[in-house]
């Protein structure tokens, strides 16, 4: 039988045993991590390469066309000139001389009849309204006595003539019968042109309101049985002529816009259009003490609608016939590189540019581009966009 002591006596070559075998898995575990850190740092070492390597430019990105009308990306060209080669104005379309007419009733009285109403085309010499007047009556009626005169008149020097040619009568009486004929068809030739002046109709009740050019009637003030006073305006017509654009600028930058010069016309969804400055006011006007120039669009089928308020970039002569600008929104960030988007054959192609001044909406491009080129300036980012697209799918 053992004793207690013997009972509790290790086993030393078990406990030797598995130590052993503990120190081998200690190693091989230490090995292991030991190999991991090595290859880690050596996967570290390509991509670190891979960092420090100049990023190569972006690939061109395709484009359609219908992509850029239908998401209002507008496209223009590099500016030659600096930030302050550009003053950008408050402006509104307005008819050209001789394309708008402003329609007044020449006689006052009632609305008799409205024959045209608004929106309406109509020729040159329709009749848009009549006004039942009293003047109207009165002026065909001063009419109708100065021809009864002028036919007496007439009589009397044709039988004073016969006279005296007969040697009845002197040939004074004659002559005074000749002054008097003069005189009546004078009167005749007043009193038509009145009439005629104030459209009177041919039964002499009414005074015809007539458009004197043709085109579209774009205001309408009357109502049917209204009375109206002389001078009234009730419509306004205007044609399908050109129109132009006036801009107000202040004092001081009157000075630096001449004549002949480009300017952009900026419409309200930022679409913009190539103008000239026809002419700039030597004065200032009005309570805010504004000149006016006037810019006429360079193409006819602008779709400008007069009366529509607009802005225009007005370029002036730079002091450095080097520097060039855009407008800030053609300036993009890409993986941290200020680029602009230049148009090609089937889209854009991104080029880093130097970037200088900002101010006024405008960014002065230092280097990257040449004036003249085509860039992506309102909505770019979407261009950007676009390419960032791409470039995830690629991947």
């Amino acid at each position: 039988m053992m004793t207690k002591n013997e009972r509790r006596q290790p086993s030393w070559p078990m406990i030797a045993g598995v130590a052993a075998a503990a120190a081998l898995v200690g190693f091989g575990v230490a090995r292991g991590l030991g190999s991991g850190a090595e290859s880690g740092k050596a996967a570290a070492a390509p991509e670190k390469a891979a960092a420090s390597a100049p990023a190569a430019e972006p690939a061109e990105v395709k484009i359609p066309g219908e992509y850029l009308a239908a998401a209002n990306i507008a496209v223009e060209p590099v500016s030659a000139g600096g930030v302050g080669s550009e003053v950008l104005a408050p402006a509104t379309v307005s008819a050209m001389p001789g394309s708008e007419a402003v329609i007044v009733s020449r006689a006052a009285g009632a609305i008799l009849r409205i024959q045209r109403k608004l929106g309406d085309a109509v020729r040159a010499g329709d009749v848009l309204a009549l006004v039942d007047s009293p003047e109207a009556a009165a002026m065909a009626a001063e009419r109708k006595v100065a021809q009864a005169r002028a036919d007496l008149a007439r009589k009397t020097y044709e039988r004073e003539s016969s006279l005296f040619q007969q040697g009845v009568t002197p040939r004074q009486e004659m002559e005074a019968a000749r002054m008097a004929l003069d005189v009546a068809q004078a009167e005749v030739q007043r009193a038509a042109t009145v009439a005629q002046a104030a459209k009177v109709s041919s039964d002499g009740r009414s005074v015809a309101v007539v458009s004197p050019i043709a085109g579209k009637i774009t205001a309408q003030a009357v109502t049917l049985g209204a009375y109206v006073a002389p001078q009234a305006e009730l419509f306004r017509v205007a044609g399908s002529g050109a129109v132009q654009v006036e801009a107000y600028v202040t004092a001081a930058d009157t000075s630096r816009i001449a004549a002949g010069s480009d300017a952009t016309i900026v419409l309200a969804n930022g679409a913009p259009l190539a103008g000239r400055v026809q002419a700039v006011t030597p004065t200032v006007s009005g309570s805010a003490r504004a000149a006016t120039v006037v810019v006429t669009p360079v193409d006819a089928n602008n779709g400008l609608i007069v009366g529509e308020g607009v802005q225009v970039r007005l370029h002036t002569k730079a002091a450095d016939m080097n520097a060039m600008s855009v407008p800030e929104d053609a300036v993009q960030n890409l993986d941290g590189r200020d680029v602009v988007f230049v148009r090609t054959q089937q889209g854009f192609r991104p080029k880093s540019v130097l970037v200088g001044t900002r101010s006024g909406g405008v960014a002065q491009i230092l280097s990257g581009v040449r004036a003249g080129e085509q860039v992506a300036t309102r909505n770019a980012f979407l261009i950007k966009a676009e390419m960032n697209k791409a470039g995830g799918d690629d991947e």
